[in-house]
């Protein structure tokens, strides 16, 4: 007898299977497993993957909306502000509550494994000490690695460098970086040169904010390319937003994706705040506030989405939903076609997991940790048509969360059914 088995679930390319854990460990897969649980699930043919990631999450500004006002204007600059408004009335306290409470609702979406930037420009580090809390308290669910994040740029100010390098003393996982918020094309690279400097030193990854506007002036993801592709860090490298590309010429962009495809380099996508934040200056035509996803993918380039903001001054809603996050893309991204709707999941939790560089703890196969959910849908087409609820989370082998999804009863006249949303067998 062994601890779990889940019956009749469905696997990312449609083979229905039993999966065996025991000791926190998937110790078979395969189809009616002869294997007899303490617990048995019958998944009943729904999807079920490994757990989604969020590689780009700002667990320190979420659920702050409104605090101290809201974002008028919808801007990227604004929500900077009001975040400088903020930080001198902080407390950790208020920090880890509201950051444990995101987790929870990215948990219950189906994400274990997160990856959050920490504001590191206050000199009292405290957003950093608040999140290696969180990251502590919530590691029997969800898997935390912390950006050491200058938001307000490393050479604005005299300390920031200083500040940089006491993050990661401290135990960041992460080097940020934030070049186009530098005073100078200079001081732009020179941020993303010390972000290289500091990954060697402390053999960590790499994680900038890189050209978040519309500027198609705003270039330093070809600096980080280029380091990236020089150093062999490519792997460890990622750029995220890098929405001044969707506003760059044609063959600019043609040139840098290259560079970019050689250095296999990783790239994030943050559906929710690019759509809302960028080109706000446009007028009419408006561009889409996105990177060019669609081109990355047809390269082979690992591309990931993020949730990034959850109810805070730069994206008002939101509840960490990765698959709403996807949903999205597909209509700002024009990636409505039959394929490209299957590798929008791959972003969620595929290519997210190698940007994390998580792979050898990742999947639903003999030996790995026992980690993975269950939707109430069919395959990943349907997850993402209909955002359906996460029916079970399992964690290191226990079920962890479960979901009673809403039944719908229609009873008037002659109708008198049960309404799911799926398209009727044919």
């Amino acid at each position: 007898m062994i601890d779990l088995v889940l019956r009749n679930a469905r696997l990312r390319g449609g083979e229905e299977v039993d999966i065996a854990v025991d000791g926190g460990i998937i110790r078979k897969v395969g189809p009616s497993l002869e294997e007899r649980g303490r617990q048995e699930i019958d998944a009943e043919g729904r999807l079920t993957t490994p757990p989604l990631c969020d590689p780009h999450l700002h667990l320190d500004g979420v659920l702050s909306v409104g605090d101290p006002r809201f974002n008028r204007s919808g801007t990227l600059l604004e929500g900077i502000a009001i975040w400088g408004e903020r930080k001198p009335r902080l407390t950790r306290q208020e920090l880890v509550e509201n950051a444990v409470e995101a987790v929870l609702w990215e948990f219950a979406g189906g994400v274990q494994f997160i990856r959050t930037h920490a504001d590191v420009t206050d000199p009292t580090l405290l957003t950093l000490e608040a999140l290696l809390e969180v990251k502590d308290r919530v590691k029997d669910l969800v898997d935390i690695q912390i950006v050491a994040f200058p938001q307000d740029g490393v050479y604005t100010f005299p300390e920031g460098e200083a500040l940089m390098v006491r993050a990661m003393e401290m135990g960041a996982d992460v080097v940020g970086g934030i070049p186009h918020n530098e005073l100078t094309r200079e001081d732009g690279i020179r941020d993303v040169e010390l972000a290289f400097e500091l990954a060697r030193k402390y053999d960590a990854l790499i994680d900038i904010h890189c050209d978040e506007t519309g500027d198609d002036q705003s270039r330093f993801v070809e600096v980080m390319a280029r380091l990236a592709l020089v150093t062999g860090m490519g792997e460890k490298v990622t750029a995220s937003h890098t929405t001044a590309m969707h506003n760059y010429n044609n063959d600019y962009a043609f040139k840098l994706l290259g560079i970019a495809e050689r250095a296999k380099m990783n790239f994030i996508t943050n559906p929710f705040d690019n759509s809302v934040l960028q080109n706000r200056t446009d007028g009419y035509p408006r561009r889409r506030g996105h990177t060019r996803v669609d081109e990355m993918v047809a390269r082979g380039i690992n591309v990931s989405i993020g949730h990034d903001s959850i109810m805070d001054p730069w994206y008002p809603l939101g509840k960490g939903s990765m698959l709403q996050a996807a949903h999205l893309l597909l209509h700002t991204a024009h990636m409505s076609g039959y394929e490209q709707i299957f590798s929008l999941f791959d972003m969620i939790t595929v290519n997210s997991a190698r940007t994390l560089q998580v792979e050898s703890l990742y999947g639903i196969e003999a030996g790995r940790p026992a980690n993975f959910v269950v939707f109430d849908a069919a395959d990943e087409f349907e997850a993402i048509r209909l955002l359906p609820e996460c029916l079970y989370v399992v964690r290191r082998g226990a079920v962890a969360l479960r979901t009673r999804p809403a039944v719908r009863s229609l009873d008037l006249g002659p109708f008198r059914r049960e309404i799911d949303f799926r398209r009727p067998s044919r």
